[in-house]
């Protein structure tokens, strides 16, 4: 009986967003989006597609979403966003971190792209056009999967650090105090497996087009990257999703090493109590500040 109440709730949701869907103006970018999406079919193999395809993606949509923070470092007005302001970049540690990040790329998550062709084939998903679901859709399955990776993140983070195991795999990731967005994927090669696992939960739950694969590609390169960013910058849009963790919230993992162990919302570290030295260090600040302010008044 409930499963079949969830089903009808899920069916009037669906009904009601390709409703209000159908009022909206016709989307500008969906005509050339769709060329390129035909001339891409139409000049290329499916393994090319998925395979190389899928890097020229994540490498692209990865090393983008690291510029803004890349160029906040030398603008002085956006340091008051800068949430560990005594760690500034530097050259040393950035260069580090792209030398791993390239060899994690191409020698550890490319070999595991290689994979996804014949995961397509495997599973029978589509590549076309006309196959491809509706945006909402796509918005809904990325949430899914955001959720699901978030879940398996939290558990398997926690148990990374672990005193009998931190000091062999996770405490790579942890060199860096103050993260900065490029070093989101900084990370043993061990740990690349066993956290990137989550990823491909949710996909393979969900995955009913190839272009699933991209977008979700995306969708957790852009939260990855803006929690490591160690800006908490004001307007960031991805404050409007639910339960958001954020900047601030990992930011406080890397310095404290304790606690807010999931990738992108609170609800696990809530329900398990793994944040309360970050809600305790943030009433800390509150009357930190209220203090200054008092004293300049």
């Amino acid at each position: 009986m409930a499963m079949n109440d969830s089903v009808n709730i899920l069916s009037s949701a669906y009904l009601a967003v390709e409703y209000i869907d159908s009022f909206l103006p016709d989307n500008p970018l969906q005509q050339p989006f769709k060329n390129a999406w035909n001339y891409m079919l139409d000049n290329y193999t499916k393994f090319q597609i998925a395979t190389w395809g899928s890097l020229l993606v994540h490498e692209v949509a990865y090393f983008l979403l690291c510029v803004p923070g890349f160029v906040f470092q030398f603008i002085p007005y956006m340091q008051k966003y800068k949430i560990q302001q005594d760690k500034p970049e530097t050259w040393e540690k950035q260069w580090k971190c792209f030398k791993t990040l390239l060899f994690n790329h191409f020698f550890i998550q490319l070999p595991l792209i290689c994979g996804t062709y014949y995961f397509t084939e495997y599973f029978n998903i589509p590549y076309g056009w006309e196959e491809m679901p509706r945006w909402y859709v796509l918005v809904a399955q990325c949430f899914g999967c955001a959720v699901i990776e978030d879940a398996w993140h939290y558990f398997l983070h926690r148990l990374l650090h672990h005193k009998r195991i931190y000091k062999y795999i996770h405490k790579v990731h942890h060199e860096f105090v103050s993260p900065f967005g490029m070093q989101a994927e900084y990370a043993h090669p061990l740990e690349t497996l066993i956290l990137g696992a989550g990823f491909f939960i949710g996909i393979v739950i969900f995955c009913n087009h190839v272009v699933l694969l991209w977008a979700w590609v995306i969708c957790r390169l852009m939260e990855t990257i803006d929690v490591h960013s160690g800006y908490d910058v004001p307007l960031n849009p991805l404050h409007l999703v639910p339960f958001y963790a954020g900047a601030r919230f990992h930011d406080f993992h890397h310095m404290n090493f304790i606690g807010n162990y999931a990738s992108t919302f609170t609800w696990w570290d809530r329900l398990f109590g793994t944040d309360s030295q970050f809600i305790a260090y943030q009433e800390k600040e509150k009357k930190k500040q209220c203090i200054t302010k008092k004293k300049a008044n």
